[in-house]
């Protein structure tokens, strides 16, 4: 598969659990951050979206773990970016261990824009990201 985007980054200890793996939790962080970046690598400031009363909020979050990553694993979240209704878009998202490129996990994060006033509106801005 094609992906918009991807983003490494290396396990810490403290995101371990008693199990030696990373916490389930830790996970969203690391997609959280993904989409971050994502959006900052196509001119889309998150910060800057909220200090004009503009947020992109996530109203689903689908984690499939396939496997558990552990401390000091290398490993690449990708991600794409398409249109699912009127006013929602999904993020998915797949998390590969490197360098055996082992599938980690797959998430679909679905969110929607809200203006000023806590309203549902299309962001331009995504909408120029969406796949086609």
């Amino acid at each position: 598969m094609k992906y918009a985007h991807s983003l490494e980054f290396s396990v810490r200890d403290y995101e371990c659990d008693m199990q030696g793996v990373v916490n389930n939790g830790a996970y969203q962080n690391y997609l959280e951050h993904a989409r971050h970046e994502f959006l900052q690598s196509k001119g889309i400031s998150f910060s800057e979206m909220v200090e004009n009363r503009i947020n992109l909020v996530v109203v689903r979050a689908e984690l499939d773990y396939l496997d558990s990553l552990k401390s000091n694993d290398h490993f690449t979240v990708c991600s794409n970016i398409r249109k699912i209704s009127r006013l929602r878009f999904e993020f998915s998202q797949d998390i590969f261990r490197i360098p055996d490129q082992r599938h980690m996990l797959q998430a679909k994060i679905i969110g929607t824009s809200l203006n000023q006033r806590g309203r549902p509106f299309v962001l331009n801005e995504l909408s120029r990201l969406y796949d086609k």
